[in-house]
C-alpha cells in the first residue's frame, strides 16, 4: 500500500515529533563532545548535528534513522586537525560526501547484505559498549576533575532516577516518551531542590555557553558558516593537499558508510520494515558535501540516538526532521534553558540505550553457533572497541570469508570408477562440490595422470566452476594427460568454460541438452551473473 493512501493517524506525528524532540536533547552534549574529540569547536559539531540530520531525515532511505556528528568519525578527524589544521577537515568532509554518493550511484550500498549476522552481533555489542564507556567522561566536573564525595552521589542518583523512569513510565502510559519525560522531571528535581550537579552549561563553559557560540563574542569560534573558504592558507588548493586528505577521507567515507549501513540494517530488524541502502549513501553524502562546505564536521547515522528515537516511537522522516528542528531551536532560542539539564540525566538515558542496544540473546546465540562464527562475533566486539568500526567489520568479514572458503574447500569429493568401453578400459572421476581457488588445490590431488588409463573422463554433472583458478586447475589437468599422450574427456562442463580451455579443446565432450550454462568472471571478458543451480 501507499504511503499517500493510508489514513491520517495523529498519533504517529505526535509519537515522531515527541521522540525527535527527545533525540535533540540528547544530540547536544553528544555534538559538544564529539566536536572536542575532533578537536574542533563545540559549535562545528553542533550545526553538524542539524544540517547532516535534517538532509538525510527528508531525502534519505531509512526513516526513523538519527545521522549527526559521530564519535567513529571524529577519532579520525582528530589527527588529521592536530596535523594539519580545521580547514584539511572540512574538505575531507566534502571528499567523504562525494566518495558517498558515488557508493550510492553505483549501488554498492547492496554489498551491506555480505556482512554475516556474526558480524552484525559484534558490531552492536561493540558499540554498546562504546556509548557506555563514553560516558563515564562524563564523571568529571567542569575543571576536568573526577566527581568525588556528594557530587558523585548526587551523579549516580540522578542517573539512577533517570533510569528508573525510563523504565517504570511506559508501564503507566505511553503518551509520552519516556526518555523525554525522565530528562524533564529530573531536570525539575534537580533545579527545584537546588542539587549540586554537572549539568550542560558547565560541559560548554569549556568554551563558553552555547549561546556566545552561536553569535561569536569576538574571539574565534563564532559561527563562521562559508567563510573558512575566504581564510585559507596560501596554496592550499593544490594536489599535495589532495594527497593529504585523500587517506582520511577514505577511512571516514568507509567508516562513516558502514557505521549507517549497519544501522539502517538494525533498525529494519527492529520495525520489520527494508530501507534503502543506496538511497540513504547518496542523501548521506550530499549531507556531508552541505556540512563540509559550511565548515561542520559532518557524520554519519548514530545507533544510541536511533535507538532512543525508534523506542521512542518515532519511525517516520518527521522524528528526523524534528530532532534536527529541536537541536536548532535549542541552539539559537532555547541555550539557557538546555543548559540547566543535568548531564546525569543524559547519562542515564545513554546507560539505558546501552542496555537496549546490546544484544543479550547473543550469549544464548553462541551455543548454537559454530567456533568460527563464535570467535567473528567476539573478535569484531573487541576490535569494535580497540580501534573502530572500519577495522572491525572488515576485520570481521575477511576472517568469515576465509573460514566460508575453508569450510566450502573441504566439500569437493571425487570418486572413480573403471568400466569397459567399445574394448576399451575408461575411468571416470565424477566430481562433487565447487571448484574455485581454495578448493582447486585438492581438485589436483585427486587424479593419477600417470597410473590412469588411456582414456579418463570427468563428470561435472554435481559440480561447478566458480573462478579463474578452477579453470586453470583444469586446464593444468588437461596438460598434465595430453603430455602422457592420454585421452581426457570433460562432461557437463558450461560452454563458458570450455572456450576458456586453452589445450582442451580436442578433448572435450559436448552435451549441448545437458550441459550447464553459467558464467565465469574473467579478466578482459565481459561476465553475466545469474543464479546458482
Amino acid at each position: 500500500m501507499n504511503s499517500s493512501s493510508q489514513p491520517f493517524d495523529w498519533r504517529t506525528y505526535k509519537n515522531d515529533t515527541l521522540s525527535g524532540i527527545t533525540v535533540a536533547l540528547a544530540l547536544v552534549p553528544e555534538a559538544v563532545a564529539f566536536a572536542f574529540v575532533a578537536g574542533v569547536h563545540p559549535l562545528v559539531g553542533l550545526y553538524a548535528a542539524i544540517i547532516v540530520g535534517m538532509i538525510t531525515a527528508i531525502f534519505g532511505g531509512r526513516p526513523g534513522m538519527i545521522t549527526a556528528a559521530a564519535g567513529s568519525l571524529a577519532v579520525v578527524m582528530m589527527h588529521l586537525v592536530m596535523e594539519h589544521g580545521a580547514s584539511y577537515l572540512f574538505l575531507a568532509v566534502i571528499m567523504m560526501g562525494v566518495f558517498q554518493i558515488i557508493i550510492g550511484v553505483m549501488k554498492w550500498g547492496r554489498f551491506i547484505r555480505m556482512v554475516p549476522s556474526s558480524v552484525m552481533l559484534g558490531f552492536v555489542n561493540g558499540l554498546a559498549l562504546i556509548i557506555m564507556i563514553a560516558q563515564f567522561t562524563q564523571f568529571k566536573d567542569a575543571n576536568g576533575d573526577w566527581l568525588t564525595g556528594a557530587s558523585l552521589n548526587s551523579m549516580i542518583a540522578i542517573i539512577a532516577a533517570t533510569m528508573a523512569i525510563i523504565y517504570l513510565l511506559p508501564r503507566l502510559t505511553k503518551a509520552v516518551p519516556s526518555a523525554l519525560a525522565a530528562i524533564v522531571v529530573v531536570s525539575a528535581a534537580v533545579i527545584l531542590l537546588d542539587i549540586n550537579a554537572v549539568t550542560v552549561g558547565d560541559r560548554a563553559a569549556v568554551s563558553g555557553t552555547l549561546e556566545s557560540l552561536i553569535y561569536g563574542d569576538g574571539t574565534e569560534g563564532g559561527f563562521q558558516g562559508m567563510s573558512w573558504f575566504t581564510n585559507l592558507p596560501e596554496g592550499f588548493w593544490s594536489l599535495q593537499t589532495l594527497w593529504v586528505v585523500l587517506p582520511y577521507a577514505v577511512i571516514l567515507t568507509i567508516i562513516g558508510s558502514v557505521e549507517s549501513l549497519l544501522t539502517m540494517t538494525l533498525i529494519d530488524d527492529i520495525t520489520e520494515t527494508r530501507g534503502r541502502a543506496n538511497k540513504e549513501c547518496i542523501a548521506l553524502g550530499s549531507a556531508n558535501c552541505v556540512a563540509g562546505s559550511f565548515g561542520t564536521m559532518g557524520g554519519c547515522a548514530l545507533i544510541g540516538q536511533s535507538m532512543i528515537n525508534v523506542k521512542s516511537g518515532g519511525t517516520g522522516r518527521l522524528s528526523g526532521i524534528a530532532a534536527a528542528t529541536g537541536l536548532l531551536i535549542i541552539v539559537l532560542i532555547a541555550s539557557p534553558l538546555i543548559e540547566m539539564v543535568p548531564i546525569g540525566a543524559l547519562v542515564g538515558l545513554m546507560f539505558f540505550v546501552v542496555i537496549a542496544t546490546f544484544n543479550w540473546s547473543s550469549w544464548n546465540i553462541m551455543r548454537g553457533m559454530t567456533k568460527a562464527d563464535a570467535f567473528v562475533m567476539i573478535l569484531v566486539t573487541a576490535l569494535t572497541v580497540i580501534f573502530d568500526l572500519a577495522v572491525a567489520v572488515i576485520a570481521g568479514i575477511v576472517v568469515a570469508a576465509l573460514v566460508f572458503a575453508w569450510q566450502h574447500a573441504q566439500r569437493i569429493m571425487l570418486d572413480s570408477t573403471l568400466e569397459e568401453i567399445d574394448g576399451r578400459t575408461v575411468k571416470t572421476y565424477r566430481v562433487q562440490g565447487p571448484l574455485f581457488f581454495a578448493s582447486a588445490k585438492n581438485f589436483l590431488d585427486n587424479f593419477d595422470a600417470k597410473n590412469d588409463p588411456n582414456c579418463v573422463q570427468i563428470d561435472f554433472m554435481y559440480s561447478r566452476v566458480y573462478d579463474h583458478t578452477g579453470i586453470e586447475a583444469i586446464d593444468s589437468l588437461t596438460k598434465k594427460y595430453k603430455a602422457l599422450g592420454k585421452k581426457l574427456v570433460l562432461k557437463h562442463l558450461s560452454p563458458e568454460c570450455q572456450t576458456l580451455l586453452q589445450d582442451a579443446k580436442a578433448l572435450v565432450e559436448v552435451n549441448v541438452s545437458e550441459d550447464p550454462h553459467y558464467h565465469v568472471s574473467i579478466s578482459g571478458r565481459k561476465s553475466t551473473p545469474v543464479d546458482a543451480d
